[in-house]
């Protein structure tokens, strides 16, 4: 069963030369260079481009790969070059390349590069998530384009690609929502000499394709958030460092493949995988790494360790068994110094044939800019050291991890194939608030030595060394990433599968309670159902979730009767099992698993809104005075924020400085006896220290509605002051 959605419009190409080959050319299959798909259902989220790679830059900043994607600003991807080289190539029209290459981006479609299909399956409906009444969910509806309940990754993006020489990628990313498998998407990457050139059915080439080779550099920012808080050129990467894994893979491939959760972390080196995260800047006088956040209470802002891990290569086009010796190269690479192909045109040749070299496993352009290397242990004698790694090759872009494949010949038909697994991981947020407010508080205190404990349970009194210690932890947690990912892989995609998540969850705000309700999951009737769990935040929607129920099978409501009046709140719902078909440990850890967190995350507040005042004396300001060093103990947070209580079910509140300037109007209608003001004027501006005055005006008349007394009169109006300190 494949239930296909409405198609979407093709995206139509703006340029002169797209208008042309339309014009000329039946266009059978075509996706439009800008099109994109958006995974948006783990904690690691992305979004994936119609011609086979990824650029990050949206024009105002660098967009993808967010880990953890609970917070904001989180996003790692900065740009994913890749390439496709050949030799001894003959192409439609006779001519000869002695090399004929590639680059995999936008600006090539058209030109080598036919984008055919774009689509994102998914294994059941996405969930439909409704807060006060208003879809949350509805900006993301059209993320999937058929539902299939057959396959066993929550989603599958499959994006095909024709080349100009006849060889096609097929591109397909695996998603997964189970709770020890969001952190990673699996690319699988197939190339055949299929012989289509272009976008129509037709079939221009027959011969075979020799010395194929594929490889790209992926840099990674590690992370927006961290760039920001630290040296803003890190959210490009770069300083980036990068090291790899894998040097001994040949001697113990079989041993990777009976892997368990149990493995020893040091046999994990065996992985072959290459990682990035963010290093020192030689214009900070602190130690960087980690990135902790100075201005604020010291939290890392960049735990991140991003990198590929490679699960598959195969040896031959005639031998699907995995090759050891592939890739060619895997290591580090510099950022932005790397072979142009120019416009693809014969007189290009030159610098194609420099591409393959490339390509081949040699560093452009030369070998200081490259290796197959632990890049960190070549350059750094500790954990402390001050070294930008940038300094290493001199190139401002960064550092990219590096990776290539080949040489495969291929006969026209034949496919060649390899698997490779993208993810994140590193410190949880508790642990970079916990770590980073302790190592401020010594930053700021030279008298401060500590104990500082360690994660082995000793302890030092290097502060920067305490750091460093736990963010390190994250080169662990990747290789573990990737070691869950190469388990997933080996057991054919067979992980133990959590219940589906109910396909409607409501969250309304009510007087006295909040009141969720949602549809049963449709893995109610499954015998090892165990029912729901609700998970709850104050303040924001980026913050660390509490559970604060569980239900059993065959519930569908819940009151939150604790919430607080004035505090917003922000909710998922679970669907759970018992466990019973997660026992074995050799994909992930043992025990119950959960549905997926995402599918009914709210964005939107839910509050325990009081009744409207019965009089315009039962006004209140709160907190009044408001004391911006009280905002850990007013509404945490929520900074900045002003509540204004038991007032007119409908009104407009204007706001005066003390000399009766206006400097906010807000207009009150949902009936309620609450509104807040987060101290922003209408310009914008947060308001400074002061005496403010409140006037309150009645909006429409209003009666009890019990008694049907009339409570106040429209135009009715009284006045309160308050005090900002600030």
């Amino acid at each position: 069963l494949m239930i296909r959605r409405p198609p979407r419009s093709t995206p139509s190409n703006s340029s002169a030369a797209s208008d042309v080959y339309k014009r000329q050319t039946p266009v059978y299959s075509q996706v439009g260079e800008n099109e994109k798909r958006y995974v948006r259902i783990g904690s690691l989220q992305s979004h994936f481009s119609a011609y086979g790679s990824e650029r990050a830059w949206n024009n105002t900043y660098y967009e993808g790969l967010r880990w953890p994607a609970d917070y904001p600003y989180t996003d790692n991807a900065v740009i994913k070059r890749a390439w496709i080289a050949v030799k001894d190539f003959t192409d439609v029209k006779g001519f000869h390349w002695n090399y004929w290459g590639t680059y995999i981006s936008k600006g090539y479609v058209l030109n080598s590069l036919y984008p055919v299909e774009l689509k994102q399956t998914a294994k059941f409906e996405p969930p439909t998530v409704f807060v006060d009444g208003n879809n949350i969910t509805a900006p993301y509806a059209e993320d999937v384009d058929e539902i299939n309940p057959n396959q066993i990754p929550d989603r599958i993006i499959t994006n095909i690609v024709n080349t100009s020489i006849g060889l096609t990628m097929t591109r397909r990313v695996l998603v997964f929502s189970q709770q020890y498998h969001d952190n990673y998407f699996i690319k699988e990457f197939v190339f055949t000499n299929t012989g289509n050139i272009d976008y129509d059915e037709e079939i221009e080439l027959s011969d075979s394709l020799k010395g194929v080779r594929i490889g790209w550099g992926t840099r990674y920012s590690v992370c927006r958030e961290g760039a920001s808080k630290s040296d803003n050129q890190q959210s490009w990467g770069k300083h980036s460092w990068v090291t790899r894994r894998g040097e001994n893979y040949p001697a113990h491939s079989e041993d990777v493949k009976n892997f368990t959760e149990d493995t020893q972390i040091e046999n994990l080196d065996w992985l072959r995988c290459a990682f990035s995260w963010l290093g020192q800047s030689e214009s900070r006088s602190y130690d960087m790494i980690g990135a902790p956040d100075l201005k604020g209470y010291g939290r890392l802002t960049a735990p991140q360790f991003a990198g590929t891990c490679i699960l598959h290569v195969d040896k031959s086009a005639n031998d699907d068994g995995d090759d050891p010796y592939q890739p060619v190269a895997l290591g580090w690479h510099a950022g932005d110094t790397y072979p142009s192909v120019g416009n693809v045109a014969h007189s290009d040749m030159i610098k194609m044939g420099i591409l393959y070299d490339f390509l081949s496993g040699n560093p452009y352009p030369n070998e200081t800019m490259g290796g197959s290397t632990r890049m960190d242990e070549e350059n750094m004698t500790s954990i402390t050291d001050r070294i930008d790694p940038y300094k290493v090759h001199g190139d401002g872009g960064g550092t990219n991890v590096w990776i290539t494949y080949g040489p495969f010949d291929l006969a026209h038909g034949d496919s060649i194939k390899f698997v490779e697994a993208e993810g994140i991981s590193g410190l949880s947020r508790v642990r970079c608030e916990e770590i980073g407010r302790r190592w401020e508080k010594a930053y700021n205190d030279p008298n401060d030595k500590g104990p500082f404990k360690l994660p082995d349970g000793t302890t030092t009194d290097d502060k920067n060394f305490y750091k460093n210690s736990w963010v390190y932890t994250g080169k662990d947690s990747i290789l573990l990433t990737f070691s869950r990912a190469q388990r997933n892989y080996n057991s054919g995609y067979n992980i133990p599968q959590p219940p589906l998540p109910p396909p409607i969850f409501e969250v309304n705000s009510g007087g006295d309670k909040i009141m969720l309700s949602w549809n049963l999951s449709p893995s109610e009737g499954e015998e090892d159902f165990a029912g729901y769990r609700i998970y709850r935040a104050v303040g924001k929607p980026d913050t660390t979730y509490e559970m604060i129920a569980e239900l059993p099978p065959g519930i569908c409501n819940f009151d939150d009767m604790n919430a607080l009046r004035g505090f917003s709140y922000y909710y998922y719902l679970v669907a759970f099992n018992d466990g019973s078909n997660n026992t074995t440990g050799i994909t992930n850890p043992t025990g119950p698993l959960e549905s997926g967190r995402f599918y009914t995350k709210t964005n939107q507040p839910a509050y325990l809104r009081r009744k409207a005042g019965k009089s315009l004396n039962d006004i209140r300001i709160v907190p009044n005075p408001y004391n911006i060093k009280a905002e850990t103990i007013q509404y945490v947070g929520e900074k900045d924020k002003i509540m204004f209580l038991n007032i007119p079910a409908y009104c407009n509140i204007k706001i005066f400085s003390e000399r009766g300037d206006l400097i906010e109007t807000i207009k009150h209608t949902d009936g309620s006896g609450d509104e807040k003001w987060n101290s922003i004027s209408s310009s914008r501006q947060v308001v400074v220290s002061g005496i403010y005055i409140a006037y309150f005006e009645v909006t429409k008349d209003y009666y009890d509605s019990v008694s049907n007394e009339l409570l106040y009169r429209k135009g009715e109006n009284a006045m309160r002051k308050f005090i900002v300190i600030r």
